[in-house]
């Protein structure tokens, strides 16, 4: 049975014009080559499986070529490029970091440097997942790698530049290589299952370019796999299927039910995408991504940022002009907070229908709109207010008769008459009152004995009371009624917080609450409002407010 030769090995670039997605690296080295403008010492920084190793072993090709071409690539004919092929030269050693990062190591390849090529003009060294050295043989590498001899080259390969000692990084001409773009993967591949006879349809190319996420290795890999399951025949059904990628149908429809606030119809569809085996956090993951190339084409400008198959494109464009903007960024969010939380809910199914319930209601709680100029949410309860409040005209507004007038007159001595201090309110109420107070002022009748005279009948006319000052007593006995009144009413955590709390008087409209944890806390806020219409009502005072302290321990 004749071996098999995985693509990414078979199909692996032999020279600069076959590397794929990195022309402005490889028009650079030939460039390089031709003008001979050799650096001593490259570093190779990028993603996994987009070429680095590869370039490496090319450029350590072309530079020992002893026919190079007007376009500065190896000849692949001459004994130095057959017997690079072969694996047969002995000026290209690779090094591999991961596994070979002492110091020891490093001397002995310091050591090699010293003996010049048999045959060819360069000895390359290739030194692959650099990052790995430990710092000791970073620092026994510093001196070889800054003045090496004049036949030796160094090529770093890492993927994580960072990593790299600042000292390494200044001895060395850097190339940083990009992730491959989806249309160069599926161009290549299209190449590779034209010269195997495979049936492959775009759409499961795209999928797979999709899927390797700029990774040309990773893409060939997939193709390997799915040519083995679909027996030589690449569909979109089979290649959605072997990658156990989440159809981006599902998540139209899911959208559709959850616009028209079909909650039945979504929990339904969810149900049928769990049996199928997708865990919630695929499907969150997927939504979002979803909802984000919805976003992306609402504007031409940032079309081309859509993440997706061709097939998709037209419906993701009519999609986007129908849903506003208001709602995908409020969808965004709710997913990505459930994203976040997944890892920690107990119970995931139920996690992820909590964030399908609020995207399907999200339409009527939110409304984003221009007010003043600045955007505000707004949200449309029609019912249910928890504090409802309605402004009220001040007194001095009211236009009141003449006769309502107060008239102070001057007394004739020096002194003036004293003007009462108590202020009239007006408080409706069933019954007249029984007992008006009607002051008299020189005669003329004051503004409270006009309104008891007018509004008598139908209102309560009195005066205001007078403030009481804060004090412990009083206070106290406040708190430890309301204490019982929550017992009552079977709040008993909130009644055991009350019970214990400890109260301390700032001032004469001030004073303090403190508990022991959050949870205290919380009760405590959550009544604060009854609190203080028990303590208003008390003391005579709605200036009254109090804190809430938490103690440090």
């Amino acid at each position: 049975m004749e071996n098999f030769i995985v693509s990414a090995r078979k199909y692996r670039p032999q020279n600069f014009n076959t590397v794929v997605g990195q022309s402005h690296i490889t028009t650079t080295l030939k460039n390089a080559i031709l003008n001979q403008h050799l650096a001593h010492a490259f570093l190779f920084c990028g993603p996994r499986g987009v070429g680095k190793t590869t370039c490496a072993r090319i450029l350590a090709k072309t530079i020992n070529c002893t026919n190079i071409t007007k376009e500065g690539e190896a000849c692949n004919q001459c004994e130095s490029c057959v017997s690079f092929e072969k694996g047969a030269s002995l000026n290209i050693h690779e090094l591999d970091a991961a596994s070979n990062n002492s110091v020891d190591d490093i001397r002995t390849l310091v050591e090699q440097v010293r003996f010049a090529p048999q045959a060819g003009k360069y000895k390359v060294y290739i030194v692959d997942e650099v990052h790995m050295l430990s710092t000791s043989a970073f620092n026994a590498f510093l001196k070889t790698l800054e003045e090496p001899p004049p036949y030796a080259i160094f090529i770093l390969a890492t993927t994580e530049k960072h990593k790299i000692l600042p000292t390494i990084l200044s001895r060395c001409q850097i190339f940083d290589f990009k992730r491959i773009v989806p249309e160069d993967t599926v161009k290549h591949l299209e190449e590779i299952v034209e010269k195997e006879h495979i049936k492959a349809e775009r759409n499961a190319l795209q999928l797979i370019a999709q899927k390797s996420e700029g990774c040309m290795r990773d893409a060939l890999s997939i193709l390997d796999k799915i040519v083995s399951f679909s027996n030589g025949a690449l569909t979109y059904d089979n290649t959605l299927e072997h990658l156990n990628i989440l159809d981006e149908g599902y998540f139209f429809k899911l959208l559709t039910h959850l616009t028209e606030q079909d909650l039945t119809s979504a929990m339904l569809l969810y149900d049928e995408i769990n049996q199928k085996g997708f865990e919630g956090d695929t499907v969150l993951y997927g939504m979002a991504a979803f909802i984000r190339n919805i976003l992306v084409c609402k504007d031409k400008a940032s079309a081309h940022l859509l993440e997706s198959i061709e097939g998709w494109r037209d419906q993701y464009l009519a999609t986007a002009e129908k849903i506003g903007t208001p709602y995908l960024v409020s969808a965004l969010n709710i997913l990505n907070e459930a994203e976040i939380q997944f890892k920690m809910a107990r119970n995931k199914r139920l996690h992820v229908e909590l964030a399908l319930i609020k995207l399907n209601f999200l339409q009527q709680a939110i409304e984003l709109s221009m007010e003043d100029g600045q955007l505000v949410k707004k949200k449309l309860v029609d019912c249910h207010y928890p504090i409802r409040t309605k402004k009220i005209i001040p007194l001095s507004n009211i236009v009141v008769n003449a006769e309502a007038k107060l008239v102070i007159e001057t007394a004739t001595t020096e002194k003036p008459i004293a003007t009462p201090t108590a202020k009239p309110v007006v408080a409706p109420t069933s019954q007249p009152s029984s007992n008006p107070v009607t002051p008299n002022l020189g005669g003329k009748k004051s503004l409270l004995a006009v309104l008891q005279q007018k509004y008598g009948k139908e209102y309560d006319i009195e005066e205001v009371k007078e403030s009481i000052t804060l004090n412990m007593d009083i206070l106290k006995t406040c708190w430890d009624e309301y204490a019982v009144v929550l017992e009552a009413n079977a709040k008993h955590a909130s009644a055991g917080t009350f019970k214990v709390a400890q109260l301390n008087i700032i001032d004469d409209t001030h004073f303090t609450i403190t508990v022991g944890a959050l949870t205290a806390q919380k009760f405590v806020e959550q009544e604060r409002m009854n609190v203080l219409e028990k303590v208003w009502e008390q003391f005579q005072n709605r200036a009254i407010q109090f804190d809430i302290l938490v103690e440090a321990s």
